[in-house]
């Protein structure tokens, strides 16, 4: 960073006063602070992180100075080689008003490095991740995902408690007919020495791509590796109906990958609501979600969820409100990738056995084109982007209804609407769609033209914040 990229970014925090995903301001008036929290939880996000010293954050981020440039680099770089891996910050310094101000850039490590922690406390107790402004600790799932991406251990052929004869015979033999037609070399192999080849036993015991994929009753041995579907009358959890129903359908659906799958999309497409379309006088059925964008985004879940022990007891989730459709699971994102790069990249596989016998059985293509796909078909049925969201060991697509598209109100006459201040609540319902995508998709961006303003500008996720159009904005 430049002395005068450093200086902008001074000024910026001093006005905006706040913290953000990748800055962490420290006083260090009277002494080099302690590091050790935000140097784990930014060496382990992707985008890294600066530490801008100088500021108080107790003062309303006051513009303090630091005590001593040289002896503060010197000393924070001593807290860096604390860090397992080591941490390699680049620093730059600049001056304001007489005052000098010290700027610390803590580079991402690679995802087979993390996690990044604090030597002192022990891996288990000194990594740590960002939470918005905050440093939390890691939990230990979340080491686990990382330990598990760096020894890639492989879940998905782990040995099971079944046995061979658990598995439909069949399926099995359809399978193995599928490897020989596809594979010239493994033509000559016996059944047993390619179940065991493929990675579908160990031992002569079914490994769980076998279970998952060929057993008669998968849930005997896994009882929580299913699919929960419910139909919820509202926009939110909890809401009921006129007579008083939490769900208007619920169902737990049960079997291999393929038959959850099949189970999951009839339930969507049974509960989904129908519309009509006119184009050039002539009537056409549309369907609330795209059929094919909803299988590819139920499979994607099934198949590249985490099954560590740590969450087979979470089953995938199907939510149905009003508004919107959404899919739960279990395991975050897999390897080095962000959420803005998902179908433009090809990412890491976290199940590759498991991924390579629902290719050979034609689920799955295995082309990275499932992403790609649900865009396209819900722009081609005039539906909202997707939301894909990965938190903490939890990753949620959320596609939006025509209801959410169109809403209750528009977002043009948001300022209107605005000229009392508003909660974020009443924005949401005013649009007719969910608070975080009313936000993210209108609100924020309309803040940034300079036409709506938050009410607590210094503190943007203020529990009291509320939204105002900008021109009655009371100062």
């Amino acid at each position: 960073m430049l002395s005068e990229e450093l200086t902008d970014l001074v000024k910026r925090i001093c006005k905006q006063k706040y913290e953000e995903q990748t800055i962490e301001v420290k006083a260090a008036q009277g002494g080099c602070p302690r590091l050790y929290d935000t140097l784990s939880s930014f060496s382990n996000q992707n985008t890294g992180g600066v530490i801008v010293f100088g500021l108080d954050e107790k003062q309303g981020f006051a513009p303090v100075g630091v005590y001593d440039v040289q002896d503060l680099q010197h000393r924070a770089s001593e807290q860096c080689k604390q860090m397992e891996p080591v941490v390699r910050p680049l620093f730059s310094s600049c001056e304001i008003d007489g005052k000098r101000f010290v700027g610390m850039e803590i580079p991402a490590v690679e995802a087979a490095e993390r996690p990044v922690y604090y030597k002192g406390a022990g891996k288990w107790q000194g990594s740590y991740v960002r939470v918005g402004d905050a440093d939390e600790r890691m939990t230990d799932y979340e080491i686990y995902s990382f330990e598990a991406y760096r020894k890639q251990i492989r879940e998905d052929i782990r040995e099971t408690p079944a046995d061979m004869e658990s598995l439909d015979k069949n399926l099995v033999e359809s399978y193995l007919r599928g490897v020989r037609m596809n594979r010239a070399n493994t033509a000559n192999l016996s059944d047993t020495e390619l179940l065991s080849l493929m990675g579908l036993t160990h031992d002569g015991r079914p490994t769980l791509a076998a279970v998952l994929c060929f057993s008669k009753y998968p849930q005997a041995q896994f009882p929580q590796l299913c699919l929960t579907a419910v139909l919820i009358p509202g926009t939110r959890m909890g809401d009921t109906s006129e007579d008083g129903q939490r769900f208007l359908d619920n169902r737990r659906i049960e079997g291999t990958i393929p038959q959850i799958a099949e189970g999951a999309v009839n339930f969507v497409a049974m509960n989904m609501r129908a519309g009509v379309r006119i184009e050039n006088g002539k009537r056409t059925d549309v369907t609330e979600y795209p059929l094919t964008a909803v299988r590819e985004a139920i499979i994607n879940a099934l198949v590249h969820r985490d099954y560590s022990p740590y969450t087979e007891g979470m089953p995938v989730r199907l939510e149905m409100y009003r508004d919107r459709l959404e899919i739960v699971n279990a395991g975050g994102l897999y390897g080095a990738i962000d959420i803005d790069e998902l179908g433009r990249i090809h990412a890491d596989t976290r199940n590759k056995t498991l991924v390579s016998v629902l290719e050979t059985m034609k689920v799955v293509e295995n082309r990275y084109s499932g992403i790609p796909t649900i865009r396209k078909q819900l722009a081609e049925s005039g539906l909202p982007e997707p939301l894909f969201e990965d938190k903490r060991g939890l990753f949620r697509v959320v596609f939006y209804n025509a209801q959410t598209a169109g809403g209750t109100g528009k977002p043009g006459s948001l300022e209107e609407y605005c000229k009392v201040p508003r909660t974020r609540k009443e924005v949401a319902a005013f649009l007719g769609m969910t608070q975080a995508y009313a936000i993210r998709r209108y609100v924020e961006p309309l803040i940034g033209q300079g036409v709506l303003a938050y009410t607590v500008p210094e503190r943007p996720h203020a529990r009291n914040q509320k939204i105002v159009a900008a021109k009655h904005r009371k100062e």
